[in-house]
């Protein structure tokens, strides 16, 4: 039996189903290759994958019968693929409901249709709005989005009960901080960041700089995913951060001495939609999944400054 991976050929995807294919599981890929970001990234995250016991299926996953042919001898789903990014999800409110929401529904009742009864989701620190209360715990409430994409995960987690509920499916609803590292997506703060110093372009700063995130290395984040898959919970919440806020100004002097380069810096107001600080709660992660994050933000700039320089 192989596990199904959505959003594969992605950043996060990407690595998750290297994990598991180097502890000799059985993968099956769902992507769409959208346009988000260039299809040559994505190709090249699947070039990493060729050669094992891993097989691709180029689909959208709000396309249920097309996505039904990637159901044949699996038993569980890491289910990654989305519309990503606040931003474009105000810009495309319509677009981030159909494939979030709606292709979400379609996994999971072609789990309750194909007898699968292990579903991991992918979800997101964003769901917490603008929360006065710090750390993040899964039980603080998440009833004030405030941006399209947020909504559109709090859906996610609610219809992961709803089938949990109803059909005993078991599942797992991972809130994944500001993750970064080796094949992070262009559009996030740090590859945009370090690609603008790198090249003497000026970076674009909203608001003071003094923003805070809890940035999580790429594969601390695959570590809670691969030990939620091999876990099975009726239906439970898990945050999977760093536990350790970083203002954005040490972020890009983190770059900066990277990269042994000096930014640019043109300053903007702040967008609507980003919030003044994530901040994750790992108590319960830590008792129910082992979850423990190794790698702190100074390492982990190097890592990726690294790997930027070879791509």
């Amino acid at each position: 039996m192989s596990v199904l991976v959505t959003g594969g050929a992605g950043f996060i995807g990407s690595h998750v189903c290297e994990r598991l294919l180097n502890e000799g599981h059985e993968v099956v890929c769902v992507d769409d290759l959208n346009d988000f970001y260039s299809h040559s990234i994505k190709k090249s995250n699947l070039s990493l994958l060729e050669g094992k016991k891993f097989k691709f299926i180029k689909a959208d996953i709000r396309d249920s019968e097309k996505t039904e042919e990637a159901f044949d001898d699996i038993d569980s789903i890491i289910h990654l693929a989305a519309r990503a990014g606040v931003q474009p999800s105000i810009k495309q409110p319509l677009l981030y409901e159909e494939v979030n929401v709606r292709g979400t529904l379609n996994l999971l009742e072609l789990c309750r249709k194909r007898g699968v009864d292990h579903f991991v989701f992918g979800s997101s620190s964003s769901v917490y709005g603008i929360n006065s209360k710090i750390p993040f715990k899964e039980d603080d409430r998440i009833d004030t989005p405030i941006s399209p994409y947020a909504a559109t995960k709090i859906s996610g987690e609610s219809l992961c009960h709803v089938y949990s509920h109803l059909y005993g499916l078991n599942t797992s609803c991972l809130r994944f901080f500001t993750v970064y590292g080796p094949r992070g997506r262009p559009d996030m703060a740090v590859y945009k960041f370090t690609k603008a110093i790198d090249e003497g372009k000026p970076i674009q700063l909203y608001g003071d700089g003094t923003s805070k995130r809890d940035y999580t290395y790429v594969s601390d984040i695959v570590d809670g995913v691969i030990s939620a898959w091999k876990k099975k919970f009726r239906h439970d919440v898990f945050n999977l951060g760093n536990s350790n806020t970083v203002e954005l100004n040490y972020l890009i002097s983190l770059i900066e001495a990277t990269l042994g380069k000096k930014a640019k810096v043109k300053h903007l107001s702040e967008q609507a939609g980003d919030v003044p600080i994530t901040y994750a709660d790992l108590t319960k992660s830590k008792k129910l999944l082992g979850y423990k994050p190794k790698v702190r933000i100074e390492e982990g700039i190097n890592k990726f400054v690294e790997w930027y320089k070879l791509v």
